[in-house]
């Protein structure tokens, strides 16, 4: 089991996670029935928290009692930490997909100079600049000029 599913696993019995956490199991109660946290519930309805229950408990406990943020303001941080996470990780998506998208490109381009240098050279370069004396005007007509004459 890798940690981010060890990290999401309901284990520990409310009395368990209190302790864990330096807390009254009543506190972690108000704490579900305010939204902070949402432990498991077993078939028996029995609270079971996760690791990642009590890392967020312990965030929970170090924003009121170290910084003297109020619930609702946890709520607010907490939040934000969670949008913070998921925009970072569509950046990181999205990163993901760019740079595939430039290694495409490059491979294109790699395979189009490939393909110019096998090509055989029989065209001409022309100047566009360069005006031909014999050549007529657009659709067959002469210059003004020489309709002058």
């Amino acid at each position: 089991m890798d940690d981010a599913t060890w990290g999401d696993e309901p284990c520990f019995f409310i009395s368990i996670a209190a302790r864990m956490v330096s807390l009254h199991p009543q506190t972690l109660r108000y704490y579900e029935r305010i939204g902070l946290v949402k432990p498991s519930r077993t078939r028996g309805r029995t609270r079971l928290y996760s690791q990642s229950d009590i890392e967020r408990l312990r965030k929970i406990t170090r924003l009121t009692d170290e910084l003297g943020v109020n619930l609702a303001g946890v709520e607010v941080i907490l939040n934000m930490s969670r949008r913070i996470e998921e925009l970072q990780n569509e950046l990181a998506r999205v990163q993901r997909e760019a740079v595939r998208q430039i290694e495409l490109l490059e491979r294109e381009l790699a395979k189009h100079a490939k393909e110019k240098e096998a090509a055989p050279a029989d065209y001409e370069v022309l100047d566009a600049g360069a005006v031909n004396p014999d050549d007529e005007g657009p659709r067959g007509s002469r210059s003004t000029e020489e309709e002058s004459q």
